[in-house]
């Protein structure tokens, strides 16, 4: 059974590059907006580097990977099961990677990955790359089947997906926000059991986060889009600390 400890914050910095991308050039920098998390207490960088390349670039993640190495802190790359994307995180070696599902005509990451079904094609990719270094986390539904499956692999972590949980919230609907929650509670028990570490994220925003961090299981959140669309009103640092805080009483 995990000790029960305050969940680490992970900042996600994709939505800095988005903006970049939408003028071109080089400005705003997303690994300056790394450094920037990581002064304002982050305990962790995750970025993304999709295959149509629609916020994060490669020679992003170079520079984030160097960035985080000489900072002592992890560089969580997000990454479909692709033999390019598998490439490159052998060669850059990042501290962790999370392995999502990822669609081209999709705005965001819509749902969980299918352990089960792609397991034969996943579970090699998992291989290659813990014995590369990496701690590799599944992002998956919070459903026994996708858990279980995920713990026959040589995955160290899931980070269960909470963007239906997030929108059941945002619409007021609080009933099938709880039943969300519930599966969460239930999910990270048997995950930890399993040995799984868990983290959580998608979607979760200072409104809804707190039932999310309360669940003992919960060693990370993963959190970027709202906090890259807050520090526009309120700064950077500002949003990262009152995440943290929020998180932090949810443990009290």
């Amino acid at each position: 059974m995990t000790e029960a400890k305050l969940p680490r914050l992970g900042i996600n910095i994709d939505h800095i590059a988005t903006v970049r991308n939408a003028r071109g050039g080089e400005h705003p920098d997303p690994v300056a907006g790394a450094w920037a998390a990581i002064q304002a207490g982050a305990d962790g960088i995750t970025a993304h580097l999709r295959e149509d390349r629609r916020h994060m670039r490669d020679a992003d993640m170079v520079r984030l990977q160097l960035l985080c190495e000489s900072e002592n802190i992890p560089l969580n790359m997000e990454l479909a099961a692709t033999d390019e994307m598998l490439k490159i995180a052998l060669d850059l070696k990042p501290k962790a990677v999370c392995v999502v599902p990822e669609r081209r005509e999709e705005r965001t990451t819509e749902g969980g990955l299918d352990v089960v079904g792609g397991h034969n094609h996943i579970a090699p990719i998992v291989r290659e790359l813990a014995a590369n270094g990496s701690r590799v986390s599944l992002f998956i539904e919070a459903v026994d089947a996708q858990i279980r499956a995920a713990a026959s692999t040589d995955a160290q972590v899931v980070e269960f997906h909470t963007g239906a949980y997030a929108h059941a919230f945002d619409d007021g609907d609080q009933e099938k926000a709880d039943v969300y929650l519930e599966t969460f509670r239930s999910g990270a028990k048997l995950a930890d059991e399993l040995g799984l570490e868990v983290h959580f994220g998608h979607g979760l925003t200072f409104e809804n986060v707190a039932p999310v961090a309360a669940i003992p299981e919960c060693m990370e959140l993963n959190i970027g889009h709202f906090i890259i669309g807050e520090a526009i009103f309120m700064g950077l640092e500002p949003a990262i600390k009152e995440m943290r805080r929020i998180a932090t009483e949810a443990r009290a």
